[in-house]
């Protein structure tokens, strides 16, 4: 076994690797850049190196300085994660040729399953069934216009060395594929250093199925079951599940035999996923082979016991699989949720900054239960521009997928993240849904039930409810402490009233408070009554309240005249009044924000790739004004309506913050 191995990667997955390394007794070796300097997965290594600038390009893809740490530090082995050079056959050569083992496939796999035009023809030669598209290099835009008429629309145009949603698009005419191929090709190359790109017909009303496989340098091979990616946006996996809602036992033993016989025809050794494309009909055909580990591998460990990581690890020294394919059997149900430095309510565009607060529910392990948090950062460290923009994996496991599920939303209430904007309202939103609930979802899932974006969750009459009735007595507890405070009250709460309006989500809740040294009755207007139970004192943000005996958890922030409370997805300005301050708010002005509408504000943090106006010119409602990079993936920012430029105040180049004015229009 090693003594020693480096880790080719960065953040979360960084860590998780030390995380078993560690485990086995093995020394490790992190490396970064200038940017992640202070980095948790620095921290966490026993040694660390430093290669260079930020940019991947620089630093984390360069193999030559990877090599001269691996020389410096005399790691016997590398774990390359995913992205980055997970799936680089010089890589892979490099290391073979200096003597170190490369945590991975064997270079000849990497070439033959991780290029996914090669891939595809394979798959082809061996009968497997594939999506229909066009396997040959595309050199330029017009090329890739018409190959995508001759396959048909839609088509999915893909970056060869891709992977994470980066270098892919949806084309749906002439005007989209001509677009998205730059795009495509510029991530590509941004991304991995291979612009290369190919097309295929994108197949609706899909499901995104996958089968992890695990083979050795012995001639051994198995799957570990499904994984269920159908909940993606643009084209990046959100929320993944282990197994499938869909797949029956005969469709699942199918496609995991066919993944084994592909990775068989490459002498596939290491844990690897091949990805599929599933119709209603339960028909599927094969998408791409992915030579690494995957984003998602823990809800595989969560219901098969068994550390990827680590049979990665042994496998690349040479240890034959203690693992049959009758050992494996899968146990109960695991939900993983992405959680991404993107704001939801601005069209998911990236955020950066500080976290302020950073503090995930407690991992545990129980009989009923799981919950574990794959996490890369910590409170006080910074999100930068120039990677993923992922934060962490919550992962939860329960005995049924409807036990993962409420395991999930009660971990999503409780995760504390401020400093930055998230999706955990989303993510939220999702566990909530009633399709999603059902398991009828498709890839299609959140562009056809958010069509026009996110604008937090719409909470039910019986969740306001018991929120209001968490927020009065809440509201009871600030007060008599309030009172304390300023002397107006000693030994008794007889001054603190009885009778308050609690608004929130549109509605307004006459409540009466009894209460008693156990907790509180709030008595609602319509004679319902809700008992109140909590530890929860003020100053404190995160409130667990039982409601009649449920557990609603809850993120709380003071505001004049009550709370902001975040709960399942809903973002909630709260007011407590009593009943004379309720007549008279409804006499109170709203404040107006200012008028932005003649100019172009930038949606996120960036860098303005190319500018497509100057001032003068004319510009019609969809015309393309610019195009700003964050985070490794290029945003398109389009004319709201016809108009003319009349001042620019940025240029390719320029470093741009959330709201920072483009352009201006008369």
């Amino acid at each position: 076994m090693f003594n020693k191995i480096l880790i080719a990667n960065r953040g979360e997955i960084a860590c998780r690797v030390i995380k078993s390394a560690r485990k086995m007794g093995i020394a490790t070796v992190a490396i970064y850049s200038d940017a992640d300097r202070h980095a948790l997965h620095v921290q966490m290594a026993d040694e660390a190196v430093h290669i260079g600038p930020p940019p991947a390009n620089q630093s984390y893809i360069v193999i030559d300085k990877v090599m001269e740490a691996i020389r410096a530090t005399g790691a016997e082995a590398v774990h390359p994660g995913y992205g980055f050079l997970s799936e680089n056959r010089k890589f892979a050569e490099a290391l073979e040729a200096e003597g170190v083992a490369f945590i991975g496939p064997p270079a000849g796999a990497i070439e033959a399953m991780g290029d996914k035009i090669t891939s595809k023809k394979l798959a082809q030669e061996a009968g497997v069934s594939t999506v229909p598209g066009y396997m040959g290099l595309i050199e330029d835009a017009e090329e890739a216009v018409k190959i995508s008429g001759e396959i048909g629309y839609p088509v999915m145009i893909k970056a060869s060395a891709g992977g994470g949603g980066k270098g892919m698009r949806i084309a749906w005419n002439d005007d989209e594929a001509r677009e998205g191929f730059q795009s495509s090709r510029n991530e590509a190359a941004s991304s991995f250093g291979d612009d290369r790109i190919f097309i295929e017909k994108f197949v609706t009303q899909p499901r995104h199925i996958e089968i992890q496989v695990l083979g050795d340098k012995h001639g051994n091979c198995l799957y570990l079951g499904e994984r269920e990616c159908s909940i993606q946006r643009r084209n990046q996996k959100v929320i993944e599940e282990a197994p499938s809602p869909f797949l029956d036992e005969k469709t699942r033993r199918a496609m995991g035999e066919q993944a084994v016989a592909l990775a068989r025809a490459v002498d596939y050794s290491s844990a690897g996923t091949v990805e599929f494309i599933v119709d209603g009909e339960r028909n599927f055909y094969f998408l791409e082979m992915n030579t690494r580990l995957q984003v998602e591998h823990p809800v595989t460990e969560l219901i098969t016991g068994v550390d990827l990581v680590e049979q990665m690890i042994r496998v690349a020294a040479g240890e034959k699989l203690d693992l049959t394919q009758e050992d494996i059997s899968l146990d109960g149900w695991a939900m993983e949720s992405r959680l991404y430095a993107e704001d939801p309510y601005r069209s998911f565009l990236p955020s950066i900054g500080r976290l302020t607060r950073y503090r995930p529910p407690e991992e545990h392990v129980e009989d009923a239960s799981v919950v574990r948090n794959d996490t890369g950062v910590y409170e006080g460290g910074e999100i930068s521009m120039y990677y993923d923009p992922m934060i962490a994996k919550l992962c939860t496991w329960g005995p049924t997928r409807d036990h993962a599920i409420e395991g999930m939303r009660v971990a999503l209430d409780s995760f504390e993240l401020e400093g930055i904007g998230h999706n955990l309202p989303f993510l939220s939103a999702v566990m909530d849904h009633p399709r999603f609930v059902s398991g009828e979802i498709t890839t299609a899932f959140i562009a056809e039930e958010y069509p026009d974006g996110f604008s937090g969750a719409v909470l039910h009459d019986s969740a306001l409810r018991k929120l209001a009735a968490g927020a009065a007595a809440m509201h009871r507890v600030s007060e008599i402490r309030a009172a304390r405070v300023s002397g107006r009250m000693s030994h008794h709460e007889r001054e603190v009233g009885r009778d308050w309006v609690v608004s929130l989500g549109g509605h307004d809740y006459p409540v009466t408070i009894d209460a008693d040294r156990g907790g509180a009755t709030v008595r609602l207007a319509d004679d319902g009554a809700l008992r109140v139970t909590s530890d929860w004192v003020p100053g404190r943000p995160l409130a667990v309240l039982d409601v009649d005996g449920e557990t609603v958890v809850a993120k709380v922030a003071p505001q004049p005249l009550g709370f902001r409370m975040r709960h399942r997805g809903a973002d909630l300005d709260v007011r407590v009044q009593t009943p004379r301050q309720f007549e008279l708010s409804a006499h109170m002005l709203e404040k107006t924000p200012p008028d932005t509408s003649r100019m172009l504000l930038c949606p996120m943090p960036g860098l303005v790739v190319s500018l497509a106006v100057s001032a003068g010119d004319e510009v019609q409602e969809g015309q393309v004004l610019c195009t700003v990079e964050a985070m490794k993936m290029e945003n398109v920012l389009r004319a709201e309506r016809a108009g003319v430029v009349s001042k620019i105040n940025a240029e390719p180049g320029s470093s741009l913050a959330v709201d920072d004015v483009i352009m201006e229009f008369e």
